[in-house]
């Protein structure tokens, strides 16, 4: 394919000019058929790697993503692009019997070019069965770093992961995305994947606009939040807690001190989770608060600020976390509290892990800990 070709089909989907950093070589390496393995910062438009050579190719590519607000989000921005609602599709527990029949009718027609799905519905074998009689383009596994103990989202159902794609297709190419640069993760995806012979682009993780800061945390933390947003007022941001009673306590706390605040985690139902992400997606709210359940996939360019109230349990989260940020290039503060009541909570956590889990998890602890203490001077 031309360059001419690449660039139409980039103007047409998307209405972009040109390619931000590695996106390029990426699609040509996908478009050509090979294992691509990309890493990639958070904000660095590693969605757009996949989304466009399975618009260009025929077939359907399926995307493996861990959560279902992601993936309605992708879902929903590409049905945006196109006239046909079937470009893209859902693939998980929450559709019916009617609905899962209309995104097998839509793939054997040659509509749906994108199929998002979670893990755990990989493994069924209606839809293996299903999938081995249709094209599949490629499969992209999105936040691939859930496969691996070392990464800071492990999921035990990304291990099946390749003998999945093997029943569903003996050639299929596959295509790992992540944000997480430890060269332990890394070694991981590309050995449970069995894709040594991918072709690996590695883009720089280093985010000029962003500014770090570590306080510690005292018995005042909430008059110290309340005095940051409101510096920040009409800005937009994210305050991460370790908890679900900590985010509820808190949302209320700032929405008493005139801050528009809603929480978000786990514990809340669908429709209201959804309900306060829209609100923050469309600036009815300023600021979320919420656990690390929010953020996967989340578009929003011009988050001003990212909150750690509690010591985050690794570097490669508060990382990720903190990459919502700034994804415009504009400014982005983040600020993170810590004391050792934390990391006590954190090993508590822990506790009633298998002892390999717990080991690393002490490791990405301690880790954290050196980094808090080290910046905090």
């Amino acid at each position: 394919m031309s360059d001419t070709e690449l660039y139409a089909a980039l103007k047409h989907f998307f209405g972009f000019s040109k390619f931000k950093g590695l996106q390029e070589p990426v699609v040509k390496s996908i478009l050509d058929k090979n294992n691509t393995f990309v890493i990639m910062p958070t904000g660095g438009g590693k969605s757009l790697c996949y989304q466009l050579p399975a618009l260009m190719q025929e077939g359907t590519a399926i995307v493996v993503s861990p959560l279902i607000a992601l993936m309605k989000n992708q879902v929903d921005a590409l049905r945006a692009l196109s006239s046909e609602e079937g470009i893209a599709h859902v693939l998980n527990s929450s559709l019916n019997k009617t609905e899962v029949k209309q995104v097998k009718q839509d793939i054997s027609d040659g509509i749906t070019k994108l199929l998002y799905v979670a893990p755990e519905s990989l493994t069924k074998d209606e839809y293996v069965d299903f999938l081995q009689q249709e094209k599949v383009s490629f499969v992209a596994i999105d936040e691939a770093h859930c496969i691996s103990e070392w990464g800071h989202d492990f999921r035990p159902e990304y291990r099946n992961l390749r003998t999945i794609i093997k029943r569903i297709g003996d050639n299929i190419p596959i295509i790992g995305l992540t944000a997480t640069a430890t060269p332990k993760v890394q070694e991981d995806i590309l050995k449970n994947l069995a894709m040594s012979d991918a072709n690996t682009f590695k883009a720089s993780f280093n985010r000029p606009n962003l500014y770090y800061e570590i306080r510690p945390k005292t018995k005042n933390v909430d008059a110290d939040v309340i005095r940051f947003v409101k510096q920040n007022e009409g800005k937009s941001g994210i305050v991460y807690c370790l908890s679900r009673k900590r985010v509820e306590e808190l949302a209320q706390i700032l929405q008493v001190n005139g801050v528009k605040a809603v929480p978000y985690h786990a514990g809340l139902d669908a429709k209201t989770r959804v309900r306060h992400q829209d609100m923050f997606l469309m600036e009815d709210a300023d600021v979320v608060v919420a656990t690390i359940a929010f953020g996967m996939g989340i578009d929003k360019p011009d988050v001003r600020f990212v909150i750690h109230n509690d010591i985050p349990k690794s570097i490669e989260s508060y990382y990720q976390e903190t990459g919502r940020a700034g994804r415009d290039g504009g400014e982005g503060h983040c600020l993170a509290y810590y004391s050792y009541k934390d990391i006590e909570k954190l090993e508590k956590f822990m506790s009633g892990k298998p002892v390999a889990e717990q080991e690393i998890g002490h490791a990405l602890v301690a880790r954290s800990c050196c980094f808090c203490r080290n910046i905090h001077v």
